[in-house]
Formats: structure tokens, sequence, C-alpha cells
């Protein structure tokens, strides 16, 4: 199991940071199913979830947003 968490981080690695857009694509999701797991999981404050479009993201906040999201890890 620890290969495959290593390879999907690996392979996102291949970018710094992403734009918002860029992080549903990424995980083959809606903008609007990315924002509710941002809202769930990790924003904790109103200024955080009205922050969400400007934020960037990395690819080890990509994994676990996969992860959160039960998206199928693949190698």
């Amino acid at each position: 199991m620890k290969t495959i968490f290593t390879t999907t981080l690996a392979s996102l690695n291949s970018r710094c940071f992403y734009s918002e857009t860029e992080a549903a694509k990424t995980l083959g999701i809606t903008i609007d199913r990315f924002r509710e797991l941002i809202r769930i999981h990790i924003a904790q404050s109103e200024d955080e979830i009205n922050n969400i479009g400007a934020t960037t993201y990395q690819s080890s906040d990509l994994l676990v947003l996969k992860l959160l999201a039960k998206i199928p890890v693949h190698s």
C-alpha cells in the first residue's frame, strides 16, 4: 500500500502549485465537489471558505483530498 501512495504522490509532484480549477481537474472531480471537500474537511472559518477560489494547492494537498474523497488511488 505504501508504494501506491508514493507513486501517486510522485505523479502529482510534476507541478508545484495548482489553482482550484487545476486541482479539481487533476482529481477528476467538479469544482463544486472540490469546494465541498474543502468546506467539509479543510476550512475552519467563514474567511477560509470565502478564499477557496483564491487559494493555491500543493500536490500533498491533492493527495489528502483524494483520500478524503475516497477517489481510487492508481499506481
